[in-house]
């Protein structure tokens, strides 16, 4: 993949990573460096035909990684001519002596792509002078050419290791001005075909969020492209991606897609901007924040509120300990939350947390926006990213995802209980009664008297579809829904209840309402 990185960033093989990814290392037609070459280029490109060198070599090496043993301390090997390299020095031994011809014309490729690039870059310096070369490439550059070269993978290597044990899952997000989104969406779409890698990717003119899952070999290119191409490289870094165990399984298909927000909110980035978002913690940061609020006798009275930003069912089944987890069920009736219980925030530090930290972003925007909190944190990397690092921390319980496995643990604890017994349980299930798509909580001894579905309205509609199969068309969402106050208010109760004495649902005509609290439509893909 083309860069528009200047040459004089330094010459470290370990830093350069498929920066030339779309050159066809097989390419014949490539000349060698020659008088004819370096005439095409200009004084100050001429000098840098040792830098180029350098790329290309290490592009070639990078192509040859292979992931070492797990029982190793190493993370990579390398693989070329039906050898197998253990250390940095015996790969570049054998490519320098081996393969000194293929290195010379990618050398070559380079050096003219950074002719072009130059020239470019010289020629809409006047019209743009913000992004001269992006604005160049969205333009003119086929998708094709910004897809990495997997020439030197077998099919099966990019496809093998997409199962939940053996394959990984990416979280991540940018937020940054695209000025294509369309392109981006269709060399998205080009790039996850290219990889193998299905799940659900946002792109707006704000930025990008995406969860994507297939092979460690497949998401590690992706990766690498990311963190590569002209866009994103100022604004990603390696620790921004998170990762799971999982794979392409963990979702049903592959969707890429233009929106106005990358994730939800309901208000256009015009009047919310990303830009101005609350004062970022990171993973350590945030835990002595909480462990100070914890150890305040009358939290009550703090002047101090650890905020939970994601839907009820996602605090359900894990949150922090002492946290104010609002009763919604999308993100998108956050502002309005706020807005009806904005006292409740008047003079406190507000500490949000989210899954990946994207929600947190906008969020704490249109919290700050409101100028009535003393300050506005967020957790850095979101839960995600806290889990790693304190996995027996102040989170108790899973972490819900938006994808197929529901929830990830990193510790023993259970915070929810089944939704018909009251026995302690965390897993997830769709609701049984086909087309509808709730979420409930129904432990294994439930599931075997038969409640298996979210509510005993629903249960009863799934006995009739059964016994009339024709009958097959009611509401998606149980009529229970409506006696669920779309956005509840915190002040109405006086006095904030801790997590742990949440009121009880309350008891309908046809019985006790079971999915007032595990209700909500079925998560989509990627919301972090």
């Amino acid at each position: 993949m083309p860069s528009s990185t200047s040459p004089d960033q330094g010459d470290d093989l370990e830093a350069c990573v498929l920066r030339f990814s779309d050159l066809d290392l097989k390419d014949t037609s490539l000349v060698n460096p020659s008088n004819s070459l370096k005439a095409e280029l200009d004084g100050n490109t001429k000098k840098k035909y040792s830098f180029a060198k350098k790329k290309a070599f290490a592009l070639f090496v990078k192509t040859k990684e292979v992931p070492a043993p797990p029982f190793e301390c190493k993370e990579k090997w390398w693989k070329c001519c039906h050898q197998l390299f253990m250390d940095q020095i015996s790969i570049h031994r054998h490519v320098a002596t081996q393969h000194a011809d293929e290195i010379c014309h990618q050398t070559a490729a380079v050096l003219k792509q950074l002719a072009v690039t130059l020239s470019t870059s010289k020629s809409l310096k006047s019209a743009d002078k913000r992004s001269p070369l992006k604005e160049y490439l969205t333009r003119n550059c086929e998708v094709s050419a910004w897809l990495p070269d997997v020439s030197c993978f077998s099919p099966d290597e990019l496809i093998s290791g997409q199962g939940s044990e053996e394959g990984e899952v990416l979280l991540y997000y940018c937020y940054c001005d695209l000025e294509d989104p369309h392109w981006i969406c269709a060399w998205q779409t080009a790039l996850c075909q290219h990889l193998h890698l299905t799940g659900k990717v946002r792109i707006a003119t704000e930025g990008i969020n995406g969860t994507v899952g297939g092979s460690k070999l497949a998401t590690r290119l992706y990766v690498e492209v990311m963190l590569s191409c002209p866009w994103f490289k100022d604004y990603l870094c390696k620790d921004d991606f998170k990762t799971s165990k999982g794979g392409a399984c963990c979702f049903p298909e592959l969707r890429v897609g233009v929106f106005e927000e990358i994730v939800p909110m309901g208000i256009s980035p015009n009047k919310i901007s990303y830009k101005k978002p609350g004062i970022h913690l990171s993973p350590g940061e945030f835990h002595k924040e909480v462990e100070k609020f914890l150890s305040q006798a009358n939290k009550e009275q703090s002047d101090t509120i650890l905020l939970d930003c994601r839907n009820f069912y996602e605090s359900k089944i894990g949150r922090f300990q002492g946290c104010l987890a609002p009763d919604i069920r999308k993100f998108s009736y956050f502002p309005s939350y706020v807005d009806k219980n904005l006292e409740l925030f008047r003079e406190k530090r507000v500490l949000m947390y989210c899954t990946g930290g994207i929600r947190c972003e906008r969020g704490s925007a249109y919290l700050k926006a409101k100028g009535v909190c003393k300050g506005v944190f967020q957790l850095k990397g979101g839960i995600h990213k806290y889990l790693e690092k304190f996995p027996d921390g102040f989170y108790k319980g899973k972490l819900f995802v938006f994808d197929e496995r529901y929830a990830l643990s990193y510790n023993n604890d259970i915070v929810s209980e089944c939704s018909y017994c009251g026995a302690p349980w965390d897993q997830y299930k769709l609701c049984s009664t086909p087309q509808c798509r709730q979420l409930v909580l129904t432990c294994p001894a439930c599931q075997g008297q038969g409640f298996t579905a979210c509510c005993v309205t629903c249960q009863d509609k799934g006995s009739r579809l059964a016994s009339s199969p024709t009958q097959n068309s009611f509401k998606e969402e149980c009529e229970c829904t409506a006696r669920r106050p779309r956005i509840p208010s915190e002040l109405a109760q006086q006095v904030q209840l801790p997590v742990s004495q949440e009121p009880k649902p309350d008891i309908g005509e046809s019985g006790p309402c079971l999915c007032e609290q595990h209700r909500q439509r079925f998560p989509r893909p990627s919301q972090s």
